[in-house]
């Protein structure tokens, strides 16, 4: 008998395969959705925050804000009353953006305050990183289209 003929020997006989299994979902593949489906919500809610911070601030002493007030003394009543509707449209753009409501309408808003205040910062020589990574993250928040835990879009 040739080689080519012979049956195989014991040693080379392979049992035949065994279905798998399904394969479970990896738990980072799952981590990592989660983390996206949530971040955006999480990253309106901590702007949210900022922006009451900011808003509560100015309206408990605007005397120590009108000084950023571009073209206006700061010692002038019209400098204090400036800055305390600056404060309130702080707090209702940061209830809005907690809250849910129309989150990219709020967010665009925001971006706009926020700019302003980039540019009244830079102007008086003031500007962090800081206040430019909270503008980008209003702008990040115009751009986003879905979110969890929104009122109303």
């Amino acid at each position: 008998m040739s080689p080519d003929k012979r049956r195989p020997s014991a040693s080379r006989v392979t049992a035949p395969a065994r279905p798998r299994p399904a394969a479970s979902p990896n738990r980072l593949d799952e981590a990592g959705r989660l983390a996206g489906d949530w971040a955006p919500t999480v990253a309106r809610v901590l702007l949210g925050l900022v922006l009451a911070w900011f808003g509560y601030h100015e309206l408990v002493q605007p005397s120590l804000w009108t000084g950023y007030v571009p073209l206006v003394s700061t010692t002038s009543s019209l400098a204090v009353v400036l800055v305390l509707a600056h404060g309130w449209l702080l707090l209702v753009l940061a209830v809005a953006m907690i809250a849910g409501i129309a989150p990219r309408a709020a967010a665009a808003a925001a971006a706009i305050l926020l700019l302003e205040i980039v540019i009244s910062l830079a102007v008086t020589g003031g500007l962090s990183v800081r206040d430019l990574g909270i503008l980008g993250l209003a702008v990040c928040l115009t751009g986003r289209h879905t979110q969890r835990l929104v009122l109303s879009r």
